[in-house]
C-alpha cells in the first residue's frame, strides 16, 4: 500500500490524515496508431503521477493522488471508433464537483496532471478559481516539462516516438510488434498560418491521419522512455514537494 495513492490506501490510515496537496491525473481514450492501447494516456499519467508523488512523499511533502479520470476531449475524433469524448463543459461539472470535495475538506492545492494534448484546462481553472478562491488549482502537461527534443530523434504529438518509448518502458507487453506499427504520417493545414501557430483550428483526425498517429514511432526504445520517465518525474515531484510547502498567501516575489 502506498500511502500517497487514494485507491490503494484506506480509512484506518485516512481517519487521521491531513494532506497539503491533491493531484488529479487526467488522460484520455483514445485510438494510438495501431500498436498501442487505447489507455495509452491514462497509463502514462498514472505512472507519472504515482512515481512523482513518491519522491514528494520522501521528501516529506504530504501529497494524495487521486485515481486517474480515463475520459478526456475528443472532439476532433468523433468517427475513430471506440475515441470516448467528454465535452469541456462535461469535464468543468466533474472538475467543479472534485474541487468542491477537497475545498470542503480543507484541501486547497490541487495539480491536474494532464496527460491527453485535447485537454485544456485554463478557461476550466478560470472559472473554478472565482468560484472557490481559498482554492489554489494549477496545471502541468507532461511533455512540456523538459525538452522532448533532447531525448528523441522524431517530430510529433501522437502515439510518436515520445509516447511509443514511454508505454515499452512502462506496460511493454501491451505494444504491439514493430511490424505493426504506422509510420505515424500526417497531413498539415494548406493554409500556412496554421502551422506557424498564431491561428488555432481542430483537426479532423481521419482526415489528417491514416493511422492515428501523428509522429514516426520507428525509432522508438525502453531505453529512451526509461530516461525521459525518470527526468520528467524527478522535475514533477520536486515541484510537488515545492508546492506541499508553499505559503498560498506568499507565492509571489
Amino acid at each position: 500500500m502506498r500511502p500517497y495513492i487514494l485507491a490503494e490506501t484506506n480509512w484506518e490510515a485516512l481517519k487521521n490524515a491531513k494532506f497539503d496537496l491533491a493531484v488529479l491525473p487526467w488522460g484520455a481514450t483514445e485510438a494510438h496508431n495501431y500498436h498501442l492501447p487505447y489507455a495509452t494516456d491514462n497509463y502514462q499519467a498514472e505512472a507519472m503521477t504515482a512515481e512523482s508523488a513518491k519522491i514528494a512523499w520522501k521528501k516529506g511533502g504530504k501529497v494524495i493522488v487521486l485515481p486517474t479520470l480515463p475520459f478526456g476531449v475528443n472532439t476532433g475524433q468523433s468517427d475513430i471508433y471506440l475515441d470516448i469524448n467528454l465535452n469541456p463543459s462535461t469535464q468543468l461539472a466533474i472538475l467543479a464537483d472534485i474541487v468542491e470535495v477537497l475545498n470542503r475538506q480543507g484541501i486547497y492545492k490541487l495539480l491536474i496532471f494532464n496527460g491527453h494534448g485535447g485537454n485544456n484546462f485554463k478557461p476550466l481553472v478560470r472559472e473554478l478559481g472565482l468560484k472557490f478562491p481559498k482554492m489554489f488549482i494549477s496545471f502541468c502537461f507532461f511533455p512540456q516539462v523538459v525538452d522532448k527534443n533532447s531525448y528523441f530523434e522524431e517530430k510529433g504529438d501522437h502515439a510518436d516516438e515520445m509516447e511509443t518509448s514511454l508505454m515499452l518502458y512502462l506496460k511493454p507487453e501491451l505494444v504491439l510488434p514493430k511490424e505493426k506499427w504506422g509510420d505515424g504520417a500526417a497531413k498539415s493545414y494548406k493554409i500556412k498560418s496554421f502551422s506557424e501557430g498564431w491561428v488555432w483550428a481542430e483537426r479532423k483526425w481521419s482526415q489528417i491521419s491514416e493511422d492515428t498517429g501523428v509522429g514516426n514511432p520507428h525509432e522508438s526504445t525502453k531505453e529512451k522512455g526509461e530516461r525521459f520517465f525518470k527526468d520528467v518525474t524527478q522535475k514533477i515531484g520536486e515541484f510537488m514537494f515545492e508546492l506541499c510547502e508553499a505559503d498560498l498567501k506568499d507565492l509571489y516575489e
